[in-house]
């Protein structure tokens, strides 16, 4: 008699005598939560025949498996980069800082130049961020055009936009927090999605065992 079977429970009730724990049990509960099901054949052995999957069955699935898996490892990996990049941003840039002249010209300013250290202080110049590409034109201005660097701080001292936060760079702290966040996120989901795929695994293995005897 061949059963086709989709649930532990229906297997230990067509089959009693079945072991009720162990690796092979372990790898059909988990093989039928990920939506598989068995065909087998009714034996006098502790174990009856596996009919399906076969042997090459299994190994066609664990091939889907390994590409599946393949994809979401190259993803981790992807945001495991972009959470390091984010995570060292401001170090790295305070690095990058030392190598660059405005900052000097910045830092001598700041020392003998009362009327600039006031306008600095006032927005907040993220002069640690020379070494952006993104930031550093909007630095080099400040430090060099006393227009732009005026203008710069009566809009940070009366515009709406600077409302909440008086820190020309705050874009650059809240970018730099929502890169953060959002790679967490895909790291858990993507390592949580892989640790499902190796349990799987396992199983695919072990019934490929089943199916050999």
């Amino acid at each position: 008699m061949r059963e086709v079977i989709a649930d532990l429970e229906k297997l230990e009730k067509n089959f009693p005598t079945l072991p009720k724990s162990g690796a092979r049990v372990d790898a059909i509960k988990n093989y039928f939560a990920s939506g598989g099901v068995i065909k087998i054949y009714d034996s006098e052995k502790e174990w009856p025949k596996l009919a399906y999957p076969s042997y090459f069955v299994l190994e066609k699935k664990m091939k889907e498996l390994k590409a599946k898996k393949g994809i979401y490892e190259k993803n981790l990996n992807t945001w495991n980069k972009q959470h390091k990049s984010a995570s060292v941003y401001h170090k790295r840039n305070q690095m990058k800082k030392l190598k660059d002249p405005i900052f000097w010209k910045h830092k001598a300013k700041m020392a003998l130049d009362s009327d600039y250290r006031k306008d600095a202080n006032s927005v907040k110049l993220p002069v640690h961020l020379v070494g952006d590409p993104k930031w550093k034109p909007m630095v080099k201005m400040f430090v060099n055009d006393l227009d732009y660097r005026k203008q710069l701080a009566e809009t940070v001292e009366k515009s709406i936009v600077y409302k909440k936060s008086k820190r020309v760079a705050q874009y650059a702290d809240d970018l730099k927090d929502f890169r953060m966040d959002v790679s967490d996120k895909q790291i858990k989901e993507l390592t949580e999605k892989i640790s499902k795929l190796d349990i799987i695994e396992v199983a695919l293995k072990e019934l490929q065992k089943w199916a050999k005897e």
